[in-house]
């Protein structure tokens, strides 16, 4: 370990990707980079709308959590190279702030591009994404808490409560689909400019880091903006009709960004922490149940998306109204009474899940879900909703198979790279 850690220097800024990252992308091939299950399908299924919205990737906080939801998405969790160091780890933060910073323009990863280097080298870009607008693209770099062990002179920078999260009631973790030291989450109003992000950024961590898992979504499942119409998830109901939105200010300040007097490094000041959770939804037994219990089970009526209390979609929810034989309208065990902030001591998540499909199984059983997405200003707050839900009823129809946390530093500011305070 360092010991001249408390003195160290941030890296200075670079003007473009370091030798290390330029020799990833000529080391590589399109062959070598996971991009999860289904990916040719979704990169097919473009909208075929592409949008010139751009959002910077610099900033105070980094862009894709209080964004407006786009409409797809591509998770990649990695872990670091065996062989990597501290300086390595550093280099590559800083690699991936350039690439990322001309991608969400619309860019390529480097001014040489796909097509603008000598012939007989592989390009710098894969070129997927030529001629493509920016389509809204962010991307979201964190750090997993494995990242904080002896290997990079970086435990004591670690946040008390990164730590990984308890097992809760009917888990089914896959180890290979959870965890991890790095993660990027990249969103997007086209699926192959998500996908070409990930690819990328895979390729310039080439001898540095390497995908451990990833996971394609599509079809948001919350709104991030009062903007945005609530979406809907597998089950066919409409989801995060109570998500905090961005314009809900003091809502996003309590809940989601981690605040200078909660016991925090100072690096993370700004930041907030990451759960991600892969929902596995068991579609046959759904699609058999009668719509009366589907209702019942989730506390809204499925077509409008209202409370079954009565009202609209954004009625405040009555638990306590009965119906005429005197049983609770909104079931004691329904999703709905379970996960609300009434329920959990005022506890709220900004949610920005995506539905995924992952082909089928063995069985033939459509491997189907929510890659459930939630940004919170402490994981107890994802932890207190989590163990409420120990006797939903939806767990009749569900499993979780994937999990991760991570702790999302503030954005990156000119001069200084992602992550650059973390080495200060």
């Amino acid at each position: 370990m360092n010991n001249d850690i408390e003195n160290e220097e941030p890296a200075a800024p670079r003007p473009g990707i370091s030798r290390r990252g330029l020799l990833g992308l000529l080391g590589t091939g399109a062959a070598g980079i996971a991009v999860g299950a289904g990916a040719a399908a979704a990169v097919a299924a473009s909208t075929g709308v592409p949008t010139t919205r751009s959002y910077p990737f610099s900033g105070e906080h980094q862009a894709g959590i209080t964004t407006p939801a786009q409409d797809r998405l591509h998770f990649a969790a990695f872990d670091m190279a065996a062989s990597a160091t501290r300086d390595d780890l550093r280099e590559l933060l800083a690699d991936w702030t350039y690439a990322a910073e001309r991608m969400t323009r619309g860019l390529e990863v480097s001014e040489t591009g796909a097509v603008g280097g000598p012939p007989l080298a592989p390009p710098d870009d894969t070129g997927e994404a030529l001629d493509l607008p920016a389509s809204g693209l962010t991307i979201t770099v964190g750090f997993g808490p494995s990242l904080f062990d002896d290997r990079f002179g970086l435990a004591d920078r670690r946040p008390a409560e990164l730590e990984p999260l308890p097992r809760f009631a009917g888990d089914a973790l896959v180890a290979t689909a959870s965890g991890g030291d790095l993660c990027i989450q990249a969103c997007a109003d086209d699926p192959q400019v998500a996908v070409h992000a990930i690819r990328n950024l895979s390729r310039i961590a080439f001898g540095r880091a390497t995908i451990r898992w990833s996971q394609l979504g599509f079809g948001r499942t919350s709104s991030t903006s009062t903007a945005q119409a609530t979406p809907r998830n597998l089950f066919g109901f409409k989801d995060g009709t109570a998500n905090i939105k961005a314009e809900e200010r003091q809502a996003v300040e309590d809940h989601v960004w981690v605040q200078a007097d909660d016991d925090v490094p100072g690096w993370f000041v700004g930041g907030s922490y990451l759960v991600t959770r892969t929902i596995r939804m068991i579609i046959e037994t759904w699609d058999r149940t009668r719509l009366e219990e589907q209702e019942r089970v989730i506390g809204r009526d499925k077509g409008a998306g209202a409370p079954l209390s009565g009202g609209t979609e954004f009625s405040p929810i009555d638990f306590s109204a009965v119906g005429a034989a005197g049983q609770k309208l909104v079931d004691d065990d329904s999703h709905v009474r379970l996960a609300h902030a009434a329920q959990n001591g005022g506890v709220q998540l900004l949610r920005r899940g995506y539905n995924y499909v992952n082909g089928n199984d063995a069985l033939g059983r459509l491997d189907a879900g929510l890659f459930f997405i939630s940004y919170q200003r402490s994981p107890q707050q994802f932890v207190t909703v989590q163990q409420s839900l120990a006797r939903d009823a939806l767990n009749e129809y569900i499993k979780h198979v994937g999990s991760g946390l991570f702790a999302i530093p503030p954005g990156a500011t000119e001069g200084r790279p992602l992550g650059a305070a973390l080495f200060a």
